[in-house]
């Protein structure tokens, strides 16, 4: 079940630095990652890394579809990612948010593929292939895990400009409810 925690924002410096590995598979974790699916429903996202609720270790939870629209879900304790070769990489240009920024998307361009090894809950390994939303997801999250936000892998100028539509959504308190597709 899980209890829903705040969702940190940018700016927090829990998610500008790199996350601890796990190296407890123990209830503890296990609580973490139900209070991660509940927080991650509630805000109605498809991934969120521990740290976005303020917890610095090395694990995520996501529920969103690959490329054939085939839904997937499940939690990656201690993820190691990995996209494919420049020769056989192909990018997806789609849009892409956070629930730490919420309310800002911009393009960025992600491999439309991608392979996340790591453990599961239990400390079992897991092997997690993504195409389409879910290869930009596992990305997504665990670019958060190393201290990374996707506003960080844009352009400056137009990382600045979704900071500041940012700020203003915040100074006149509209700061939306619900959350970007994608993460």
């Amino acid at each position: 079940m899980g209890e829903v925690r705040p969702i940190v924002r940018v700016g927090d410096p829990v998610l500008h630095a790199p996350c601890e590995p796990v190296t407890r598979f123990d209830d503890a974790l296990r609580a973490l990652v139900d209070d991660m699916f509940a927080s991650m429903y509630a805000a109605d996202g498809v991934g969120l890394a521990a740290n976005q609720i303020g917890v610095p270790l090395r694990v995520f939870v996501y529920d969103c579809p690959d490329d054939d629209g085939v839904r997937h879900r499940g939690v990656v304790v201690n993820p190691a990612l990995k996209l494919p070769g420049v020769g056989e990489r192909r990018l997806d240009a789609g849009e892409e948010g956070c629930l730490s920024v919420p309310g800002q998307y911009a393009p960025l361009p992600r491999s439309d593929r991608a392979t996340v090894h790591g453990s599961d809950a239990e400390g079992r390994p897991v092997t997690v292939e993504g195409t389409g939303m879910l290869a930009r997801c596992l990305q997504h999250e665990t670019d958060h895990l190393d201290g990374h936000l996707y506003i960080d892998r844009l352009p400056a100028k137009r990382r600045k400009q979704v900071l500041a539509a940012y700020e203003q959504s915040l100074a006149t308190g509209q700061i939306p409810t619900n959350n970007p597709p994608g993460t």
